[in-house]
């Protein structure tokens, strides 16, 4: 004998499996993208990390002409990167050279605009060097 429609608990019976699957199927798709989204937000290394510092670079202190006959005795030590290829402070003392030649004498010992000069002489050598450069230190300051 050969049926063309299934009576209507039998029905009713395969249809329900389905529906539990596709169910199943789409909560098992949400979170699968709940977590994907979460490692991307949340676990991930976001952007590049900040450069790890390496070995400190000390420079042969400089004599500097300020204004009115004074002049400055300038010591410089440069903070490189961690695996920054070989870096020669010649521009370093250069750029120091033309930052702080003919500055008055109070302008260099006011202690506010002294951590002015330092922070815009880091800046200019950092963006001399690449970012190979990280920070900059006054070793030896002295006016006369």
């Amino acid at each position: 004998m050969t049926m063309t429609a299934l009576p209507q608990d039998q029905a009713e019976a395969t249809e329900e499996p389905r529906s539990r699957k596709k169910l199943a199927l789409v909560v098992v798709v949400v979170l699968l993208l709940a977590a994907g989204g979460a490692w991307q937000f949340l676990l991930r290394p976001s952007g590049p990390s900040e450069p790890e510092p390496g070995q400190v670079l000390p420079l042969t202190a400089l004599q500097v002409n300020l204004a009115g006959g004074h002049y400055l005795r300038v010591g410089l030590a440069l903070q490189l990167a961690e695996g920054a290829d070989e870096v020669d402070g010649s521009r370093a003392l250069d750029i120091t050279i033309d930052l702080l030649s003919g500055r008055t004498v109070a302008s260099v010992t006011d202690p506010e605009q002294r951590r002015a000069l330092k922070e815009e002489l880091s800046t200019l050598i950092r963006e001399a060097y690449d970012e190979e450069v990280l920070e900059v230190y006054f070793t030896d300051f002295v006016t006369q």
